[in-house]
């Protein structure tokens, strides 16, 4: 329940989020000088006009928007429409997207953002994908979901609604990063797309509900399609494509690239292949993903309820889970292992192998087994 305290600091976000020509990185500025957005709206303009890059023109239109209707109407809107409001630095933001320079002041979202999404991976490509492309995309997206990774991209055509619809059909979680608002959906003929996300995931956008489609909003909306994910991995792309922007993002953000080879005659191949030349993990199956993960920022939870600290521990078995539950974060001797999991000395130290080769353990003099 929020007090009206809460419900005064979310209308002055909201109201700073519908702000025409404020994006990310204007936010920031305002907030660094004036401390909130009430303290932005409470400005003089000339105390406005202080701050680099803001002209007369806008200088003068936050002061008179201070009491405008928009927030309230926006609010009203998202609360009859069930769509969630998460601000930035509350405990429901995503942890991974608060590490990068500019993250959204806030996100509406439709459906719900779980623990478990903490461990993504986005599959981003080509609109006007080959059939081969399209296959290699939804195979992909199935593959991650199978693997206990959300998938997230971007709701467009081709690669992107293949990714998605990859993820769907493994019964995985799957997240749609919108450049419109979360009630407009684009391009309109994935409507019903956008439904079976919402069931299995989210649609998420930093732009309020019902923002129209323009070119401006997609390249911003890729920061965040790469800043909610571990890597980002490129399936066809021409020379010039929006993915190619994301991947470049998720490199600056200190993300995993992957790319997806192709015909090396196909128009579609060039930008994978470039990516490729200067250093991206070159994909020909799953495995070549996610053998590339280190350890996460912040303990993750999966659906099962299950504590995570690298996403290599979703692909072990039981026994092998059983074995590094029991190494623990002080690390333990084989003895001791073979004695909290009633599992013979066999059966440990096969566990403890496949451990090591997944980089979640090492061995120490001793028979001591400590977690890296």
């Amino acid at each position: 329940m929020f007090t009206s305290s809460d419900l005064d600091t979310l209308r002055d976000h909201v109201r700073l989020a519908c702000l025409p020509g404020v994006g990310s990185r204007y936010r920031k500025l305002l907030l660094e000088r004036f401390g909130s957005p009430a303290g932005v709206f409470a400005a003089r303009p000339d105390e406005l006009r202080s701050i680099t890059k803001v002209g007369k023109k806008l200088a003068e239109a936050i002061p008179a928007l201070a009491c405008d209707r928009t927030a309230d109407d926006t609010l009203a809107l998202c609360a009859k429409h069930a769509v969630d409001i998460i601000l930035e630095g509350t405990p429901a933001y995503p942890g991974l997207l608060a590490r990068i320079d500019d993250p959204p002041g806030l996100l509406f979202v439709r459906g719900a953002l779980l623990p478990a999404d903490a461990i993504a991976v986005a599959v981003v490509g080509a609109r006007h994908a080959t059939p081969y492309g399209l296959k290699v995309a939804e195979q992909l997206g199935g593959s991650l979901a199978r693997a206990g990774y959300t998938v997230v991209s971007g709701l467009a055509r081709g690669i992107d609604a293949a990714a998605h619809r990859g993820a769907l059909a493994a019964g995985g979680r799957t997240i749609g990063v919108l450049g419109t608002g979360v009630l407009n959906v684009y391009p309109t003929e994935h409507a019903d797309l956008a439904l079976d996300v919402i069931k299995s995931g989210a649609l998420i956008s930093e732009a309020p509900p019902l923002t129209e489609a323009h070119a401006g909003l997609f390249p911003q909306r890729n920061r965040i399609v790469s800043g909610l994910c571990l890597g980002t991995v490129v399936v066809e792309a021409s020379d010039r494509s929006g993915a190619l922007i994301t991947a470049r993002l998720a490199a600056e953000q200190g993300r995993e690239v992957f790319a997806v080879p192709g015909p090396i005659d196909s128009r579609m191949s060039r930008g994978c292949h470039a990516l490729i030349r200067d250093g991206a993990t070159l994909v020909g199956c799953i495995d070549d993903i996610l053998g590339e993960f280190g350890p996460l920022f912040e303990t993750a939870t999966t659906a099962a309820g299950t504590p995570v600290s690298h996403p290599a521990e979703l692909q072990l078995a039981d026994l092998e889970r059983q074995v590094l539950d029991a190494v623990g974060r002080g690390g333990a001797t084989v003895d001791e292992i073979v004695e909290a999991t009633n599992l013979s000395a066999s059966q440990t130290l096969s566990a403890i192998s496949v451990l090591e080769m997944r980089r979640l353990v090492r061995r120490l003099p001793g028979s001591r087994i400590e977690r890296i």
